[in-house]
Protein backbone atom coordinates (compact mmCIF):
# COMPACT_ATOMS: atom_id res chain seq x y z
CA UNK A 1 0.00 0.00 0.00
CA UNK A 2 1.10 3.28 -0.63
CA UNK A 3 0.37 6.13 1.94
CA UNK A 4 0.33 9.85 1.14
CA UNK A 5 0.91 12.85 3.30
CA UNK A 6 -0.42 15.88 1.40
CA UNK A 7 0.70 19.51 2.78
CA UNK A 8 -1.99 21.93 4.70
CA UNK A 9 -3.16 24.68 3.31
CA UNK A 10 -1.42 28.41 4.40
CA UNK A 11 -3.39 28.78 7.37
CA UNK A 12 -2.24 25.47 8.75
CA UNK A 13 0.72 24.76 10.25
CA UNK A 14 0.27 21.11 11.40
CA UNK A 15 1.18 17.93 9.30
CA UNK A 16 -0.23 14.47 9.32
CA UNK A 17 2.61 12.71 10.03
CA UNK A 18 6.27 13.43 11.44
CA UNK A 19 9.29 11.69 10.28
CA UNK A 20 9.20 9.48 13.14
CA UNK A 21 5.70 8.26 12.64
CA UNK A 22 7.05 7.75 9.02
CA UNK A 23 9.54 5.08 10.12
CA UNK A 24 6.77 3.34 11.91
CA UNK A 25 5.00 2.96 8.94
CA UNK A 26 7.48 2.40 6.44
CA UNK A 27 8.15 -0.94 9.45
CA UNK A 28 5.09 -1.99 8.58
CA UNK A 29 5.76 -2.39 5.20
CA UNK A 30 4.02 0.85 3.60
CA UNK A 31 5.90 2.96 1.17
CA UNK A 32 5.09 6.37 1.69
CA UNK A 33 5.18 9.55 -0.49
CA UNK A 34 5.22 13.25 1.02
CA UNK A 35 4.40 16.22 -0.86
CA UNK A 36 7.53 19.08 -0.95
CA UNK A 37 7.27 21.26 2.28
CA UNK A 38 4.62 19.55 3.47
CA UNK A 39 6.24 19.18 7.08
CA UNK A 40 8.04 22.91 6.70
CA UNK A 41 5.68 24.84 8.95
CA UNK A 42 5.81 21.72 11.68
CA UNK A 43 9.82 22.39 11.60
CA UNK A 44 9.95 18.64 9.40
CA UNK A 45 12.25 18.73 6.62
CA UNK A 46 11.93 17.33 3.10
CA UNK A 47 15.49 15.59 4.14
CA UNK A 48 13.61 14.04 7.41
CA UNK A 49 11.14 12.46 5.93
CA UNK A 50 13.90 11.22 3.44
CA UNK A 51 16.22 10.17 6.07
CA UNK A 52 12.96 8.31 7.25
CA UNK A 53 12.52 6.37 4.22
CA UNK A 54 9.48 8.62 3.19
CA UNK A 55 9.96 9.56 -0.81
CA UNK A 56 9.25 13.52 -1.83
CA UNK A 57 6.97 14.08 -4.62
CA UNK A 58 4.67 16.70 -6.21
CA UNK A 59 1.02 16.95 -4.94
CA UNK A 60 -0.39 15.44 -8.46
CA UNK A 61 1.98 12.24 -7.78
CA UNK A 62 0.27 11.77 -4.46
CA UNK A 63 -2.93 12.31 -5.85
CA UNK A 64 -2.37 9.90 -8.49
CA UNK A 65 -0.12 7.39 -7.00
CA UNK A 66 -1.14 7.19 -3.03
CA UNK A 67 -3.98 4.47 -2.37
CA UNK A 68 -4.61 6.23 1.18
CA UNK A 69 -4.62 9.86 1.75
CA UNK A 70 -3.30 11.87 4.84
CA UNK A 71 -4.74 15.19 5.13
CA UNK A 72 -5.73 17.04 8.33
CA UNK A 73 -8.48 19.54 6.02
CA UNK A 74 -9.92 18.58 3.02
CA UNK A 75 -8.32 19.72 -0.24
CA UNK A 76 -9.91 22.15 -2.03
CA UNK A 77 -12.61 21.35 -4.65
CA UNK A 78 -10.71 22.40 -7.70
CA UNK A 79 -8.35 19.58 -6.99
CA UNK A 80 -10.97 16.78 -6.89
CA UNK A 81 -11.65 15.78 -10.16
CA UNK A 82 -7.07 15.21 -10.33
CA UNK A 83 -8.06 12.70 -7.26
CA UNK A 84 -8.34 9.07 -8.50
CA UNK A 85 -11.68 7.29 -7.81
CA UNK A 86 -11.41 4.49 -4.80
CA UNK A 87 -9.20 6.88 -2.63
CA UNK A 88 -9.62 6.38 0.61
CA UNK A 89 -9.06 9.48 3.24
CA UNK A 90 -8.26 9.99 6.73
CA UNK A 91 -8.00 13.54 8.22
CA UNK A 92 -10.61 15.78 10.67
CA UNK A 93 -12.84 16.81 8.65
CA UNK A 94 -16.33 17.93 10.84
CA UNK A 95 -19.05 15.86 9.12
CA UNK A 96 -21.67 17.12 11.12
CA UNK A 97 -21.05 20.63 9.74
CA UNK A 98 -20.19 19.69 6.46
CA UNK A 99 -22.99 17.36 4.67
CA UNK A 100 -22.32 19.00 1.20
CA UNK A 101 -18.91 18.48 0.73
CA UNK A 102 -19.62 14.71 2.15
CA UNK A 103 -22.01 14.26 -0.54
CA UNK A 104 -19.03 15.18 -2.87
CA UNK A 105 -16.98 12.82 -1.34
CA UNK A 106 -19.46 9.82 -1.79
CA UNK A 107 -20.45 10.67 -5.42
CA UNK A 108 -16.57 10.89 -5.85
CA UNK A 109 -16.16 7.11 -4.92
CA UNK A 110 -13.71 7.99 -2.28
CA UNK A 111 -13.55 6.14 1.37
CA UNK A 112 -13.17 8.86 3.81
CA UNK A 113 -12.79 8.34 7.78
CA UNK A 114 -12.67 11.70 9.76
CA UNK A 115 -10.93 11.04 13.13
CA UNK A 116 -13.25 13.59 15.00
CA UNK A 117 -16.23 10.94 14.64
CA UNK A 118 -14.68 7.89 16.04
CA UNK A 119 -16.07 6.36 18.80
CA UNK A 120 -15.07 7.60 22.58
CA UNK A 121 -14.29 4.45 23.97
CA UNK A 122 -11.61 3.71 26.34
CA UNK A 123 -10.14 1.56 23.17
CA UNK A 124 -10.13 4.69 20.97
CA UNK A 125 -8.49 6.59 23.77
CA UNK A 126 -5.19 6.57 21.82
CA UNK A 127 -6.71 7.85 18.69
CA UNK A 128 -8.88 10.55 19.91
CA UNK A 129 -7.54 13.47 18.22
CA UNK A 130 -10.54 15.47 19.39
CA UNK A 131 -8.96 15.04 23.15
CA UNK A 132 -4.99 15.29 21.99
CA UNK A 133 -5.55 18.99 20.45
CA UNK A 134 -7.71 20.03 22.65
CA UNK A 135 -5.51 19.63 25.33
CA UNK A 136 -2.91 22.20 23.49
CA UNK A 137 -5.76 24.31 22.86
CA UNK A 138 -6.64 25.01 26.66
CA UNK A 139 -2.91 25.10 27.41
CA UNK A 140 -2.41 27.66 24.34
CA UNK A 141 -5.40 29.87 25.43
CA UNK A 142 -4.00 30.80 28.48
CA UNK A 143 -0.84 31.67 27.12
CA UNK A 144 -2.33 33.59 25.05
CA UNK A 145 -4.70 35.17 27.42
CA UNK A 146 -1.63 35.74 29.80
CA UNK A 147 0.00 37.42 27.13
CA UNK A 148 -2.80 40.05 26.25
CA UNK A 149 -3.55 40.44 29.61
CA UNK A 150 -2.12 43.93 30.94
CA UNK A 151 -1.44 42.85 34.45
CA UNK A 152 0.29 39.62 36.57
CA UNK A 153 -1.71 36.14 36.70
CA UNK A 154 -0.05 35.58 40.01
CA UNK A 155 -0.53 37.15 43.86
CA UNK A 156 2.51 39.13 44.26
CA UNK A 157 3.32 40.60 47.41
CA UNK A 158 6.17 43.84 46.89
CA UNK A 159 7.78 46.52 48.64
CA UNK A 160 5.64 48.92 46.25
CA UNK A 161 2.43 46.76 47.24
CA UNK A 162 0.45 43.50 46.63
CA UNK A 163 -1.25 42.82 43.19
CA UNK A 164 -4.57 40.38 43.63
CA UNK A 165 -4.07 36.86 41.62
CA UNK A 166 -5.98 37.36 37.92
CA UNK A 167 -9.58 35.72 38.31
CA UNK A 168 -10.15 33.23 35.22
CA UNK A 169 -13.47 32.01 34.21
CA UNK A 170 -13.72 28.76 32.31
CA UNK A 171 -16.63 28.08 30.04
CA UNK A 172 -16.46 24.46 29.42
CA UNK A 173 -14.89 21.74 31.12
CA UNK A 174 -14.35 19.33 28.62
CA UNK A 175 -10.88 18.30 27.37
CA UNK A 176 -9.66 22.01 26.81
CA UNK A 177 -11.84 23.44 29.75
CA UNK A 178 -9.16 21.08 32.08
CA UNK A 179 -6.33 22.23 30.77
CA UNK A 180 -7.17 26.16 30.87
CA UNK A 181 -7.59 25.29 34.59
CA UNK A 182 -4.57 23.48 34.94
CA UNK A 183 -2.63 25.91 33.34
CA UNK A 184 -4.17 28.73 34.86
CA UNK A 185 -3.89 27.61 38.27
CA UNK A 186 0.07 26.81 37.53
CA UNK A 187 0.04 30.37 36.10
CA UNK A 188 -1.15 31.58 39.94
CA UNK A 189 -4.80 32.39 38.63
CA UNK A 190 -7.84 31.82 40.41
CA UNK A 191 -9.94 29.85 38.54
CA UNK A 192 -13.59 29.24 38.26
CA UNK A 193 -15.10 26.64 36.03
CA UNK A 194 -18.84 26.18 34.30
CA UNK A 195 -20.15 23.27 32.81
CA UNK A 196 -23.67 22.10 32.03
CA UNK A 197 -22.17 18.16 33.72
CA UNK A 198 -22.09 17.86 37.29
CA UNK A 199 -20.14 14.89 37.06
CA UNK A 200 -17.14 16.94 35.95
CA UNK A 201 -17.23 18.67 39.04
CA UNK A 202 -14.51 16.47 40.63
CA UNK A 203 -11.87 16.82 38.00
CA UNK A 204 -12.21 20.39 38.33
CA UNK A 205 -11.52 20.79 41.82
CA UNK A 206 -8.95 18.20 41.75
CA UNK A 207 -7.17 20.84 39.59
CA UNK A 208 -7.49 23.37 42.36
CA UNK A 209 -10.60 25.25 40.35
CA UNK A 210 -13.88 26.14 41.61
CA UNK A 211 -16.76 24.91 40.15
CA UNK A 212 -19.44 27.04 39.39
CA UNK A 213 -23.39 24.81 39.77
CA UNK A 214 -26.35 25.56 38.26
CA UNK A 215 -29.33 23.02 39.02
CA UNK A 216 -31.64 21.44 36.52
CA UNK A 217 -29.33 20.53 33.88
CA UNK A 218 -30.13 18.04 30.98
CA UNK A 219 -28.73 14.66 31.60
CA UNK A 220 -25.55 14.16 29.33
CA UNK A 221 -24.31 10.55 30.59
CA UNK A 222 -25.65 9.14 26.57
CA UNK A 223 -24.01 11.83 24.52
CA UNK A 224 -21.18 10.24 24.36
CA UNK A 225 -18.55 13.13 26.56
CA UNK A 226 -20.21 15.97 24.69
CA UNK A 227 -22.38 18.29 25.91
CA UNK A 228 -26.50 18.89 24.66
CA UNK A 229 -29.20 20.65 24.45
CA UNK A 230 -30.73 22.30 27.25
CA UNK A 231 -34.11 23.50 28.76
CA UNK A 232 -35.06 27.20 28.60
CA UNK A 233 -35.73 27.14 32.43
CA UNK A 234 -31.70 25.70 32.80
CA UNK A 235 -30.54 28.18 30.17
CA UNK A 236 -31.87 31.32 32.01
CA UNK A 237 -30.70 30.06 35.33
CA UNK A 238 -27.19 29.62 33.52
CA UNK A 239 -27.31 32.70 32.41
CA UNK A 240 -27.60 34.62 35.66
CA UNK A 241 -25.14 32.26 37.48
CA UNK A 242 -22.38 33.06 34.46
CA UNK A 243 -23.07 36.91 34.55
CA UNK A 244 -22.21 37.10 38.23
CA UNK A 245 -18.89 35.46 37.37
CA UNK A 246 -18.30 36.96 34.20
CA UNK A 247 -18.67 40.31 36.02
CA UNK A 248 -15.53 39.26 38.10
CA UNK A 249 -13.57 37.66 35.62
CA UNK A 250 -10.21 38.89 34.15
CA UNK A 251 -10.07 36.35 31.95
CA UNK A 252 -12.77 33.93 30.29
CA UNK A 253 -11.90 30.82 27.92
CA UNK A 254 -14.54 29.63 26.76
CA UNK A 255 -14.53 25.97 25.15
CA UNK A 256 -18.52 25.46 25.24
CA UNK A 257 -19.70 23.24 21.83
CA UNK A 258 -22.75 20.93 20.77
CA UNK A 259 -21.65 18.33 18.00
CA UNK A 260 -23.40 19.36 14.71
CA UNK A 261 -24.97 22.63 16.14
CA UNK A 262 -23.95 26.75 16.81
CA UNK A 263 -22.18 26.99 19.88
CA UNK A 264 -24.13 28.02 22.62
CA UNK A 265 -24.13 31.76 23.45
CA UNK A 266 -23.21 32.02 27.13
CA UNK A 267 -21.89 35.55 27.31
CA UNK A 268 -23.86 38.30 26.06
CA UNK A 269 -22.61 41.96 25.26
CA UNK A 270 -24.06 43.46 28.33
CA UNK A 271 -22.04 40.96 30.12
CA UNK A 272 -18.94 42.06 28.29
CA UNK A 273 -19.64 45.72 29.11
CA UNK A 274 -20.00 44.53 32.87
CA UNK A 275 -15.79 43.37 32.81
CA UNK A 276 -13.26 45.80 33.45
CA UNK A 277 -11.30 47.59 31.14
CA UNK A 278 -8.32 45.34 30.07
CA UNK A 279 -9.99 41.81 30.87
CA UNK A 280 -9.22 39.45 28.16
CA UNK A 281 -12.00 36.57 26.25
CA UNK A 282 -10.26 33.83 24.32
CA UNK A 283 -13.25 32.35 22.45
CA UNK A 284 -12.41 28.48 21.35
CA UNK A 285 -15.68 27.94 19.77
CA UNK A 286 -15.25 30.45 17.19
CA UNK A 287 -15.51 28.35 14.09
CA UNK A 288 -19.26 27.01 15.26
CA UNK A 289 -19.90 30.64 16.03
CA UNK A 290 -18.74 31.69 19.27
CA UNK A 291 -19.34 31.63 22.87
CA UNK A 292 -20.36 35.16 22.83
CA UNK A 293 -22.45 37.67 21.36
CA UNK A 294 -18.92 39.37 19.93
CA UNK A 295 -17.15 36.66 18.77
CA UNK A 296 -16.16 37.05 15.30
CA UNK A 297 -14.04 33.90 13.98
CA UNK A 298 -9.99 34.71 13.37
CA UNK A 299 -10.01 37.60 14.12
CA UNK A 300 -9.11 39.58 17.39
CA UNK A 301 -11.34 42.52 18.29
CA UNK A 302 -11.88 44.86 21.40
CA UNK A 303 -15.09 46.11 23.01
CA UNK A 304 -15.32 48.92 25.25
CA UNK A 305 -11.50 47.96 26.73
CA UNK A 306 -12.59 44.12 26.38
CA UNK A 307 -10.18 42.11 24.00
CA UNK A 308 -12.17 39.10 22.24
CA UNK A 309 -9.92 36.48 20.71
CA UNK A 310 -11.85 34.22 18.09
CA UNK A 311 -9.19 31.02 17.25
CA UNK A 312 -10.41 27.40 17.40
CA UNK A 313 -7.17 26.38 15.53
CA UNK A 314 -4.96 27.22 18.39
CA UNK A 315 -3.19 24.14 18.26
CA UNK A 316 -1.49 25.25 14.87
CA UNK A 317 0.46 27.52 17.02
CA UNK A 318 2.06 24.49 18.52
CA UNK A 319 3.00 22.69 15.35
CA UNK A 320 5.57 20.86 16.36
CA UNK A 321 3.81 18.83 19.56
CA UNK A 322 0.49 19.18 17.99
CA UNK A 323 1.31 17.18 15.11
CA UNK A 324 3.33 14.80 16.92
CA UNK A 325 0.31 14.21 19.19
CA UNK A 326 -2.01 14.36 16.15
CA UNK A 327 0.54 11.77 13.89
CA UNK A 328 0.26 9.37 16.81
CA UNK A 329 -3.41 9.16 17.01
CA UNK A 330 -3.38 8.45 13.03
CA UNK A 331 -0.77 6.21 13.50
CA UNK A 332 -2.67 4.22 15.91
CA UNK A 333 -6.02 4.65 13.80
CA UNK A 334 -3.94 2.76 10.81
CA UNK A 335 -2.66 -0.02 12.51
CA UNK A 336 -6.06 -1.45 12.60
CA UNK A 337 -6.30 -1.35 8.89
CA UNK A 338 -2.67 -2.46 7.95
CA UNK A 339 -2.77 -6.40 7.83
CA UNK A 340 0.89 -8.00 7.88
CA UNK A 341 2.22 -7.48 4.46
CA UNK A 342 1.48 -4.33 4.78
CA UNK A 343 -2.12 -4.08 2.09
CA UNK A 344 -5.34 -1.62 3.58
CA UNK A 345 -8.15 -3.60 5.06
CA UNK A 346 -11.11 -2.01 5.47
CA UNK A 347 -12.66 -4.30 8.18
CA UNK A 348 -15.94 -2.80 9.14
CA UNK A 349 -16.57 -5.39 11.36
CA UNK A 350 -14.20 -2.90 13.88
CA UNK A 351 -16.39 -0.84 15.60
CA UNK A 352 -14.08 2.25 15.31
CA UNK A 353 -13.27 1.26 11.64
CA UNK A 354 -17.42 1.14 11.42
CA UNK A 355 -17.37 4.56 13.55
CA UNK A 356 -14.92 6.79 11.88
CA UNK A 357 -16.35 5.96 8.34
CA UNK A 358 -18.41 8.24 6.93
CA UNK A 359 -18.20 7.52 3.01
CA UNK A 360 -18.09 4.38 1.97
CA UNK A 361 -19.29 2.57 -1.94
CA UNK A 362 -20.91 5.88 -3.14
CA UNK A 363 -22.68 6.47 -0.61
CA UNK A 364 -22.63 8.16 2.95
CA UNK A 365 -22.50 5.50 5.52
CA UNK A 366 -22.06 6.83 8.93
CA UNK A 367 -24.79 5.91 10.82
CA UNK A 368 -24.04 9.13 13.50
CA UNK A 369 -24.15 11.32 10.19
CA UNK A 370 -27.30 10.00 8.68
CA UNK A 371 -29.09 10.27 11.93
CA UNK A 372 -27.84 13.91 12.26
CA UNK A 373 -28.98 15.24 8.84
CA UNK A 374 -32.16 12.69 8.65
CA UNK A 375 -31.05 10.81 5.86
CA UNK A 376 -33.11 7.93 6.60
CA UNK A 377 -31.89 4.18 5.93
Amino acid sequence: MIIGILKEPAAENRVSLLPENVRQLIALKIKVLVEKNAGFRAFADDKDYEAAGAVVVSRNDIFTQADLLLSIHAPAETEFPLIKKGMVWLGDYDPLYHLPLFKQFASSGWTVFSLDNIPRTTRAQSMDIRSSQANIAGYKAVLLAAYAYSRYFPMLMTAAGSIAPAKILVLGAGVAGLQAVATGRRLGAVVEVFDTRPEVKEEVMSLGGKFVEVEGAADATKAGGYAVEQSEEYKQKQQQKIAESVAKADIIISTAQIPGKKAPVLVSKSMIENMRSGSIIVDLASSSGGNTELTKDNETIQYRGVTIVGNSNLPSDMPSDASKLYGKNVLNFLKLMIDKEGNLQLNFEDELVKGTCITHDGKITNERVRKFFGLGE
